[in-house]
């Protein structure tokens, strides 16, 4: 049985790095690693600040929780993401074998974890991750469906002003 206290617990924390990435005006989705119920690393998408297509909250929590670990490999680690993880960071998430992974809402469009790919099923791949879906997803959903909504008015307002 899982314990659904602690997976909301730590899924708040996702949330509250994704809303960092929302205020800085990057797409608001957050991640942490946990390791025996303690937060090894924290992280949020940087790709507009850092200008780097790959710099997503979930290749910058492993790269942090690798360094803190000083281990290349997540074995017995969670990590909690706000979103479906993309094929990138899900291939991410299986090099660095990570042991879960939960998720809070899907990602129908690029979710590779059973949205559009289901790469974390693959029966080929030398590394199985377990995944729990939908902790908090609608907490998770809201917040990424309110940055786009928000950011295609914004872009409405300012096409106006050259029309």
């Amino acid at each position: 049985m899982e314990d659904v206290a602690n997976h909301e617990y730590f899924m708040r924390q996702a949330l509250n790095e994704a809303k960092k990435a929302a205020n800085l005006g990057e797409v608001p989705i957050g991640a942490i690693v946990v390791l025996n119920e303690d937060i090894v690393a924290s992280a949020y998408n940087k790709v507009e600040g850092l200008k780097n297509p790959t710099a997503h909250a979930e290749i910058l929590a492993i790269r942090r929780a690798c360094a803190s670990l000083k281990n290349k490999y997540l074995i017995n680690a969670t990590i909690y993401v706000t979103i479906e993880p993309c094929a990138m960071c899900t291939w991410a998430l299986i090099l660095s074998r990570i042991g879960y992974l939960v998720y809070g809402a899907e990602d129908k469009r690029t979710g590779a974890c059973g949205g559009i790919l289901d790469l974390v099923n693959r029966s080929k791949l030398n590394h199985k991750i377990k995944v729990t879906r939908g902790v908090l997803a609608s907490e998770c959903q809201a917040l990424i469906q309110n940055f786009f909504r928000n950011l295609r008015i914004r872009s409405t307002k300012e096409n106006r002003k050259y029309i």
